[in-house]
């Protein structure tokens, strides 16, 4: 994948990095990403010469027939994880379980700590559930990464991508082995979530939104469905009134 899908990524779009040399050679480490658009879990892993897992909906892995198994095979070859989010607290234990593993097997563990992809390129606040207790049970560091411009190259209902440079910033690891053992302590796993955010905030210029991206885009969603039911009402006001 990386020779295939990675190869044509970089020289159809030519993304630039800065801070490469902040991943370890060697080793586990969690990479804390900002989430803008889709592309994020191959933009990251192609700039990379090792490996990164991430995780995804186990949907992606069991969808029966010929595009299922495609489907499949690609979201394993781009080294995704299968996890099962039929309960949000089972979702959230296997996530934490899968990273763990990942981490104890010496691998790089890529995760979006908002949870889900920003609805506005706003960064929002961080769910402290699972990167902060997969990095204080295995005191593996905390490498952020703000992912640039990505959300621009194919925004929402857009089949067709932009062809444009997106760009890769990387910091400097975070120790938090001082918290090791705590992961059941929800204030540190507030603060070491908050640390990350912020640094990620630094690197990507994003504006910080102290909300969590899922309660935005219900906000957005409900203010779409207000204004929708006020057209409604309008014109049939205004039908009414003609009548």
């Amino acid at each position: 994948m990386k020779f295939s899908l990675g190869g044509s990524l970089k020289l159809a779009f030519r993304p630039w990095v800065e801070g490469l040399e902040n991943i370890p050679a060697e080793g586990p480490a969690i990479l804390a990403s900002n989430h803008l658009s889709f592309s994020d879990s191959f933009f990251l892993p192609a700039v990379l010469d090792r490996k990164v897992t991430f995780i995804a909906k186990a949907e992606y892995f069991t969808t029966p027939g010929v595009k299922g198994k495609l489907t499949a095979a690609f979201f394993k070859g781009v080294g995704q994880l299968p996890v099962d989010r039929s309960g949000a607290r089972g979702a959230g234990e296997a996530a934490i379980k899968a990273g763990i593993e990942v981490i104890e097997g010496g691998g790089l563990f890529g995760i979006y700590p908002e949870g889900t992809r920003s609805p506005d390129g706003r960064l929002y606040r961080g769910k402290p559930g699972g990167l902060a207790r997969v990095a204080l049970a295995t005191g593996a560091p905390v490498i952020p990464v703000a992912m640039i411009d990505t959300e621009k190259i194919q925004p929402p209902g857009k089949v067709v991508p932009k062809l444009m440079r997106p760009g890769i910033r990387i910091g400097k690891p975070l120790d938090f082995t001082r918290y090791q053992g705590m992961e059941g302590d929800r204030f540190i796993l507030r603060s070491v979530t908050d640390e990350v955010m912020y640094e990620i905030m630094k690197l990507s210029g994003q504006e910080y939104v102290d909300i969590y991206a899922t309660a935005a885009k219900r906000q957005i969603a409900d203010a779409e469905k207000a204004a929708k039911e006020a057209v409604k009402a309008e014109i049939a006001a205004r039908e009414e009134s003609g009548a």
